[in-house]
């Protein structure tokens, strides 16, 4: 027992070390916002990916590459679960944590007290394509208590079939397995509008029509079932050369807000906290990777969309810095808001979760 402690005790520290050397280190003076907006590292999290929360001040931090899961609580993390199958994707409903692998999900008790890696109940019996181009997955329970599950196209551009270039929903304790939206080419980041509980989505565009082309989007499904396009369409008219030929763009959905080209926009949550000033209620925070091809490199920051009577009235930065004459420090991935109204944002480079506050000045 007392092995099992000194070992937890090490894990902790280190923990810490990390956590202290990544403040060190990281240019974070670099990162402008409006003002009254301050950020900090929050904790230090190895290639943080999705957030998802949980009661009690539990967050859980999905990946890509490291194949862990971690917990992060208080600001400090340790491994949930280890030696998955590129788990980005982590959702919590009713004491459980779902972990989305590339084929299938995976189902976690979660108790109380986590003293070291937890191993999974059960596997749900919904499958998945195997391929991993685009193949790690942003899951996220909906209002509908559903899960919901994408699957991006193999490819770069092509003919998909018939399993990708959806979002799914599952019921965790049942089989259903429902088609919601079509024609996405990617989406890692989705959230339901709090007042009217409509899905929004972001979604990258295809590579390789040129710096500028095609945009990546912030969708809206009004209805289950609607076709957003790829691969025949991009943005809101843009016909692909080889498969748009006898398409109509018009037949599609078109995007709710086109978003600057390769910026690779991911993880978005609706803002519902009251600690941010006042117009940014009901307004989309979402996170830009940024790009991996563009001969000039754009994204790497996080933007914030203003939305009125379900429409996208404006779109504009709301933290950049990370990325600096062409070379980039950080690359945020997913934002959650927390319980105070603050924001967590993920950086899968850097290796941290900022935390980003507000704090108006005397007399404002």
């Amino acid at each position: 027992m007392f092995k099992r402690q000194s070992f937890w005790i090490s894990v902790l520290c280190l923990g810490m070390i990390a956590s202290a050397q990544a403040k060190e280190k990281l240019p974070i003076e670099k990162l402008k916002m409006p003002p009254g907006f301050e950020i900090s590292v929050w904790a230090t999290v190895p290639n943080a990916r999705s957030i998802a929360q949980a009661p009690g001040g539990r967050f859980f931090v999905g990946n890509r590459s490291e194949d862990n899961v971690y917990l992060v609580q208080n600001g400090k993390a340790q491994i949930f679960a280890e030696k998955l199958n590129t788990p980005n994707g982590v959702a919590f409903k009713d004491g459980k944590l779902y972990v989305s692998q590339i084929a299938d999900i995976l189902e976690f008790n979660v108790p109380a007290n986590v003293t070291g890696p937890q191993k999974p109940v059960r596997t749900l019996t919904q499958k998945f394509p195997k391929d991993t181009h685009h193949g790690w997955k942003f899951i996220r329970f909906g209002p509908d208590g559903k899960l919901y599950v994408p699957v991006g196209a193999p490819c770069n551009i092509c003919d998909m079939g018939t399993e990708y270039g959806r979002i799914y929903r599952i019921d965790v304790n049942g089989t259903s397995k429902e088609i919601v939206a079509e024609g996405v080419r990617n989406t890692v980041g989705f959230d339901w509008d709090p007042v009217s509980k409509d899905l929004w989505f972001t979604d990258n565009g295809r590579d390789w029509m040129g710096d500028d082309l095609p945009p990546d989007e912030i969708n809206h499904l009004t209805t289950v079932g609607q076709h957003f396009g790829f691969p025949f369409c991009h943005g809101k008219n843009i016909l692909d050369k080889e498969f748009g030929k006898g398409k109509d763009c018009k037949d599609y959905t078109p995007p709710e807000a086109e978003l600057r080209a390769h910026v690779a926009a991911l993880g978005m949550r609706f803002y519902n906290g009251k600690m941010f000033p006042s117009e940014y209620q009901g307004g989309i925070i979402y996170a830009e990777r940024g790009s991996w091809n563009r001969s000039v490199p754009q994204g790497y920051m996080v933007g914030f969309a203003f939305v009125k009577d379900g429409k996208i009235t404006s779109v504009k930065p709301l933290v950049e810095g990370w990325l600096q004459v062409g070379d980039a420090w950080g690359r945020p991935v997913d934002v959650e808001v927390m319980e105070d109204g603050s924001v967590l944002i993920s950086d899968d480079k850097a290796g941290v979760i900022y935390r980003l506050s507000y704090k108006a000045k005397k007399g404002k």
